[in-house]
């Protein structure tokens, strides 16, 4: 059963960081993670990676990506456990019910700075997005779709001022299926 769940940030995006999923899935494999399975084609893993720790994972394969895919991209781990407590702690679940394509949760590595969570707030000031953080997640609603927001060139300025806030999102039709994947 698998037991973390890799997410790679801006794989397969706009032409840039491309990797085909079975290449992905045949690097876990030669790492030794089993059940490693892919979930469309942005970077989602799920895959048995015993009891070595997230940050030692996310470090072997953001290095072994490099070495024998040639991709340099962030890995960010999650553990079955934590994930389920990402769904848990969703503090949008009406909106997630209704609209789940337009809400977006943003995984980091670790949890922001207070001055990257103030600049994020000031980012999102009159604009119609709501954003909750949670530690290293934050939750992201998109009323009117992440394509056309505001918000998504406002968080890469944010994101290079202070880059304890570097994560990948995914929306929460995609949270939703690595759960399924991850109760097997």
């Amino acid at each position: 059963m698998p037991s973390h769940v890799a997410l790679l940030r801006a794989v397969n995006v706009g032409g840039t960081g491309m990797v085909a999923m079975a290449a992905l899935r045949d690097l876990f494999a030669d790492l030794g993670f089993g059940a490693a399975k892919t979930l469309l084609q942005s970077g989602n893993v799920v895959f048995d990676g015993g009891r070595t720790a997230p940050a030692k994972l996310e470090a072997t394969l953001e290095a072994e990506a490099l070495s024998r895919l040639g991709l340099r991209t962030d890995f960010i781990i999650r553990t079955a456990a934590e994930w389920s407590g990402v769904v848990a702690a969703n503090p949008f679940p009406d909106f997630a019910r209704d609209n789940p394509k337009f809400l977006h949760v943003g995984f980091a590595k670790s949890a922001p700075d207070k001055a990257a969570i103030a600049a994020v707030e000031e980012a999102i000031a009159g604009l119609p997005e709501q954003v909750k953080m949670n530690g290293r997640e934050s939750y992201i609603v998109y009323p009117g779709g992440a394509g056309t927001s505001k918000l998504g060139p406002a968080l890469v300025k944010v994101e290079r001022k202070h880059p304890s806030i570097r994560a990948t999102a995914r929306n929460w039709n995609t949270v939703m299926k690595i759960a399924a994947l991850l109760d097997g």
